[in-house]
C-alpha cells in the first residue's frame, strides 16, 4: 500500500491546495493520503500553524474532497499538533504529535526554523551547550503522546535537522543518547507509532531520513512500530525518498510498517 500521512497544504505552511495534492497522489498511484495541517499554536512567533478560525474550513474541505474522490483515493483527516497547541476539537482520523519548540526562560525557542537561528538560540540561552538543549527537547518529546493524544510521533530526532555529519554536536555523546533513549522509554508504553520522516531530505538539510539508524535500531529492539512519511509541504514531495526510507527501516531490522485504514492502523509488509 502506498500511503503518506504527513501532508501539509496551503491551509498551514504548505504550498499547494488539498485538491492539487490529491491530483498528484492519484497520478502517483497512491492508495491513500492523510492530510495533517499544523494545528493552531499559541507561540507568538509561530507561522506554520493554522489560525483557530481556519480549522472548521480545513475540516470541511478535507471531508468534501474525501467524498468527491471516493473510490479513487482513500483520504484521511488528520492534524499535526505541537507540544504547545490551542484546543482544536475532536473527530480527527489521527493526530501526529511533534515538538517544534522548547521552553526556556519563559520563551518558546524554535527547534527547526533556520540553521543560523538554531545555533544562535543554543548559544544565547544554553551557553553553547547543545546537550542541555537536547535534554530539554527530549523531555518534551517523551511527553508528547500524553500531551497531544497522538497516534504518531513526528520526526523523533528533529533536533538533528541541521546537524548533518554531527557538525554541531555528537549524537553518540552519552548525554545526547541518554536523553533520546529516555524519551523512547517514556513513549514505549503509550501505543504510538514512530514515523520515518524524509522531510528534511526534500528541503536539502539531510541526506538520510529521521530517525538516525542508532535510534531506529533502539526502537526496533523495543518493539516500537513505524510508518513512513514525507512530511510533504508541496505536491512534488509526496513520496520523496520513500525507497531510501524503506531501505533504512530494513537495515535496522524492520520488516513491516503501519498504515491507516478505515478499520484503524494495520501492519503491512515493507515494500519499495
Amino acid at each position: 500500500m502506498i500511503q503518506n500521512l504527513h501532508t501539509h497544504t496551503s491551509f498551514c505552511d504548505g504550498r499547494n491546495s488539498p485538491e492539487e495534492i490529491i491530483h498528484e497522489a492519484i497520478r502517483l498511484g497512491m492508495d491513500s493520503l492523510g492530510f495533517s495541517s499544523h494545528a493552531p499554536c499559541p507561540v507568538p512567533e509561530d507561522s506554520a500553524g493554522m489560525k483557530p478560525d481556519d480549522v472548521p474550513a480545513y475540516r470541511a474541505e478535507i471531508l468534501r474532497l474525501r467524498e468527491k474522490y471516493a473510490g479513487r483515493l482513500n483520504i484521511f483527516l488528520g492534524l499535526e499538533r505541537d507540544f504547545f497547541f490551542f484546543p482544536d476539537g475532536d473527530g480527527w482520523d489521527y493526530v501526529i504529535g511533534s515538538v517544534h519548540y522548547v521552553e526556556k526562560e519563559g520563551r518558546a525557542l524554535p527547534v527547526d526554523y533556520l540553521p543560523e537561528e538554531f545555533s544562535r538560540t543554543v548559544f544565547q540561552y544554553y551557553g553553547g551547550d547543545y546537550y542541555a538543549f537536547a535534554e530539554d527537547y527530549y523531555r518534551l518529546v517523551g511527553g508528547i503522546a500524553e500531551r497531544t493524544g497522538c497516534q504518531i510521533v513526528g520526526h523523533f530526532d528533529l533536533i538533528t535537522k541541521f546537524n548533518e555529519g554531527d557538525k554541531l554536536f555528537d549524537t553518540s555523546h552519552p548525554r545526547y543518547v541518554n536523553a533520546a533513549l529516555g524519551a523512547l522509554e517514556r513513549l514505549a508504553g503509550r501505543d504510538v507509532i514512530f514515523e520515518i520522516n524524509t522531510g528534511a531530505m526534500s528541503r536539502g538539510y539531510r541526506s538520510e531520513p529521521y530517525p538516525a539508524p542508532a535510534l531506529l535500531r533502539a526502537m526496533r529492539d523495543m518493539g516500537l512500530p513505524i510508518c513512513i512519511t514525507s512530511d510533504s509541504h508541496s505536491a512534488g514531495t509526496l513520496l520523496h525518498a520513500f525507497p531510501q526510507a524503506v531501505e533504512l527501516a530494513r537495515s535496522c531490522g524492520y520488516r513491516e510498517q503501519m498504515v491507516l485504514t478505515r478499520q484503524g492502523f494495520q501492519p503491512v509488509e515493507l515494500t519499495n
